[in-house]
C-alpha cells in the first residue's frame, strides 16, 4: 500500500521535508520598570475643600533593537496627571517606564516598526496598568484604572507627527 501525506517517501527511500510557515513569533523575555514616580501634590500643599479629580493620560513608546539576534527592548512611558476640576490645582502626577525585553522571529522587515510599536506594548499594557492603579490607591486616592490604549491610533498618530516633522524641516532647508 502507498503512503500519502506530509511524510510520504519521497522517491529514494527518505521522507519528504516539511516545510513550514510559521508566522510572526514574539516571546517576552523579561519585564520591568525603568523608572517610577508619584508625586502627592495634595499633601504637599495641603489643599483643602471639595476634590474633583480629572486624569489625563499621556502615552509614549520607544524601540530598539539589542545586540543579541531577534532581541528588542520595548518602553512604554506613561504620564498620568490628576487636577482638581475648577481649581485647576493638580494633586498628583504619576510616571512610569515600563519596559519588556522581546525575542521576536519571523515579521518581514518592512513590518518590523509596527509590530514593535503596536504588539508589544499590548503585551506589557496589563502589567503597566496594574503598578498605575496600585501606586494611585496607595498614594491615597482612588485606583486609576486606565482605559484600554489603542496602540494602532497611537502609531498611526506618531507617523503622522515625523512626516509632518519632515515635512516642515524640508521647507525650511535654503535650496
Amino acid at each position: 500500500m502507498a503512503e500519502t501525506g506530509d511524510n510520504a517517501p519521497a522517491g529514494n527511500g527518505e521522507a519528504a521535508p516539511q516545510q513550514q510557515q510559521s508566522g510572526p513569533q514574539m516571546r517576552i523575555l523579561a519585564q520591568f520598570v525603568r523608572d517610577l514616580s508619584f508625586e502627592n501634590i495634595l499633601s504637599q500643599k495641603g489643599l483643602s475643600g471639595e476634590v474633583k479629580p480629572q486624569v489625563q493620560v499621556q502615552v509614549g513608546l520607544d524601540a530598539k533593537k539589542r545586540q543579541q539576534e531577534h532581541q528588542y527592548e520595548v518602553s512604554t512611558k506613561y504620564t498620568v496627571t490628576s487636577k482638581n476640576q475648577g481649581t485647576d490645582d493638580t494633586l498628583f502626577v504619576l510616571e512610569i517606564d515600563y519596559a519588556g525585553l522581546f525575542h521576536v522571529d519571523n515579521v518581514p522587515e518592512d513590518q518590523l516598526h509596527p509590530f514593535l510599536m503596536i504588539e508589544c506594548p499590548r503585551m506589557l499594557f496589563p502589567f503597566a496598568r496594574r503598578i498605575v492603579s496600585d501606586m494611585t490607591r496607595d498614594g491615597g486616592f482612588p485606583p486609576v484604572n486606565l482605559d484600554t490604549v489603542d496602540f494602532v491610533a497611537l502609531y498611526r498618530q506618531q507617523l503622522q507627527q515625523r512626516m509632518a516633522a519632515q515635512q516642515s524641516q524640508g521647507e525650511q532647508q535654503p535650496s
